[in-house]
């Protein structure tokens, strides 16, 4: 019996990794719970309700904590510490569609966020990306 609920629960684990929701990681740590009170007790009426409870309290206890723990991770990228509000220089004409910075001899894409456009060398503060294209804003 202990190895029909550590089946279910390696089929648990491989629907949370194709079917990311944090829902059936609880329901696979409850199927490995099952699996191992299998071996002292081997009564099946036992172990399926072992498993629903097990599963219903950590539905209701430990997902909302896993979800609450992984929305608080923001994905960095590294940008927003390396250049996000540094000074660079602008290399190009840096209009709305189109434009170039320099900053640590690095070259990169760059957009002015109002509807001028800035002079070829002159300084602008980096308030932004999308992607690897900076947003910019000239320095007064």
């Amino acid at each position: 019996m202990w190895q029909l609920s550590l089946c279910v629960g390696i089929i648990f684990l491989l629907l949370e990794i194709f079917i990311p929701g944090l829902f059936f990681l609880n329901l696979a740590i409850s199927a490995f719970i099952c699996a191992v009170v299998a071996f002292f007790v081997p009564n099946i009426t036992v172990l399926i309700l072992t498993f629903c409870i097990l599963s219903v309290i950590l539905i209701f206890t430990l997902r909302p904590l896993l979800i609450k723990i992984s929305n608080g991770k923001k994905q960095q990228t590294g940008i927003e510490e390396k250049y996000i509000g540094k000074t660079a220089v602008a290399v190009e004409n840096i209009s709305k569609n189109s434009g170039a910075i320099s900053i640590y001899d690095e070259r990169w894409q760059a957009r002015n966020i109002d509807d001028s456009t800035i002079e070829k060398g002159s300084q602008v503060e980096i308030v932004g990306n999308e992607s690897i294209v900076m947003k910019v804003k000239k320095v007064s």
